[in-house]
């Protein structure tokens, strides 16, 4: 009989109950552990604010950036295959019409791509969605080639880490090119079928679609799904707490795997990131010593979480239906190791009344880096702050100078002259302050 390194499932939903419950920060949410003793799945919650139905480890979420992982483990196996080379150059698998951008007489190769170095930014600069709620669907591949052509590297490719949707959603781009296919369909032929993923997919089914969980903002309101038609590759696929924990099985040698050869590339690419004692795998994130390989996601309306300790061969897994400050990523870092504390829950915060007026006088881009802005806009009576490469979100007031956020724990401080016009602001997030003048 082996000794679980986990809490117990009575424990584990304690959590969930307090978390969604009491806190209020999600709607439903399923954990899945595996070490030693085996595997569980703890679940708590609903389908929906208004639905009856609970969660399971069968439901479907949305999985945001884990695809990642997915998508490197593809570009693995074309490597096994001898269908591409970790260090082709992307421009291969692209129309001669498309100019990659190129610097120092080095070219952006896959592996740059996987490992989030190739010096590409967040998001492409032309990405301007029709709704905001549903951020990269309408992006074409068309505006994707023309942004790859127009855009000038800042700085020497594999020379730092800077984390790219842009980046990834490209890899899958090209390596769909390459097999003269789909992205959705590629993946689902090369890595879901061969290793027994079947609720896990970008275009689902009905039956998968019959046990998808409904997204929700940090207010607990349904929003709509996530299209990434021309970026698939750094955030489309949906899946489920068994399948993922199955994958994890997978990662730690407990199952036999098809794809053992391409599991075990994706790890053997180390470069460094830009957080003491983290590296970046590909698709992973390697952290303390290799001891903790992990990734998570978010979407308009879901949080997930993958990670797992091939020493130790324990890992776990989280999903959430909300896209709250505080999800499922904290609990998971808890579940691995107790001495990582839970997330106290977030201050409620209350709007105060004043004149929106006072708003016009906030206009502006305030430069907070040399490559991260935000810009303050109002519509319809509401203040919106757009970041670079993000979408805009509304910010309320707590009085005539600070607002806050309600998707993420964040606020802005306006310093405001005499005429009422702001000279510059402050973003307050994750205990820091960060000043950003007027530009």
């Amino acid at each position: 009989m082996h000794e679980s390194p986990f809490p117990s499932d009575a424990e584990i939903k304690q959590i969930l109950i307090e978390r969604i419950d009491r806190q209020q920060q999600g709607v439903g949410m399923v954990i899945g552990t595996f070490g030693p003793a085996g595997r569980s799945i703890v679940s708590h919650g609903r389908f929906g604010t208004f639905h009856t139905r609970r969660v399971d480890g069968d439901t479907v979420f949305e999985i945001g950036s884990i695809t990642k992982v997915f998508t490197a483990l593809l570009l693995a196996d074309m490597a096994g295959r001898g269908e591409v080379s970790l260090d082709d150059p992307v421009a291969k698998y692209l129309p001669g019409s498309v100019r990659v951008p190129a610097r120092a007489g080095r070219q952006i190769t896959l592996t740059d791509l996987a490992t989030h170095t190739s010096g590409l930014p967040r998001l492409p600069g032309n990405l301007a969605p029709a709704d905001e709620e549903n951020p990269y669907a309408d992006h074409t591949v068309e505006q994707f080639h023309e942004f790859l052509s127009s855009y000038e590297l800042s700085r020497d490719i594999g020379s730092l880490y800077e984390y790219s949707n842009l980046g990834m959603g490209l890899l899958g781009h090209v390596l769909a090119r390459r097999a003269g296919t789909d992205f959705g369909a590629l993946l689902r032929e090369r890595v879901l079928a061969p290793l027994g993923m079947m609720s896990t997919a970008v275009d689902i089914t009905a039956e998968i679609d019959a046990r998808m969980a409904m997204g929700h903002d940090a207010e607990l309101m349904p929003v709509p799904n996530w299209d990434l038609p021309t970026l698939a590759g750094a955030g489309a696929l949906k899946s489920t707490a068994n399948d993922l924990l199955s994958f994890v099985e997978m990662l730690v040698g407990a199952r036999p795997s098809p794809l053992a050869e391409a599991l075990a590339t994706t790890l053997s690419v180390r470069r460094p990131t830009d957080k003491p004692g983290s590296e970046t795998a590909l698709g992973w994130l390697v952290h303390k010593d290799g001891m903790t390989i992990l990734h998570d996601g978010g979407t308009g309306g879901y949080r997930s979480f993958v990670a797992f300790v091939p020493d130790r061969g324990i890992g776990v897994v989280g999903l959430s239906n909300t896209a709250t400050e505080i999800g499922v990523n904290d609990i998971c870092g808890h579940l691995l190791n107790r001495k990582n504390p839970l997330a106290p829950p977030p201050l409620k915060r209350v709007v105060a009344s004043v004149d929106a007026s006072i708003y016009d006088g906030y206009i502006g881009t305030y430069r907070i880096a040399p490559q991260f802005e935000l810009t303050v806009t109002v519509e319809d009576d509401g203040l919106f702050a757009q970041a670079t490469g993000q979408g805009k979100v509304e910010i309320y007031p707590e009085s005539k100078t600070r607002f806050f956020y309600r998707i993420v724990d964040a606020q802005i401080s306006f310093e405001v002259g005499k005429d009422g016009r702001a000279k510059s602001l402050t973003l307050h997030q994750h205990g820091r302050d960060m000043p950003a003048p007027r530009v």
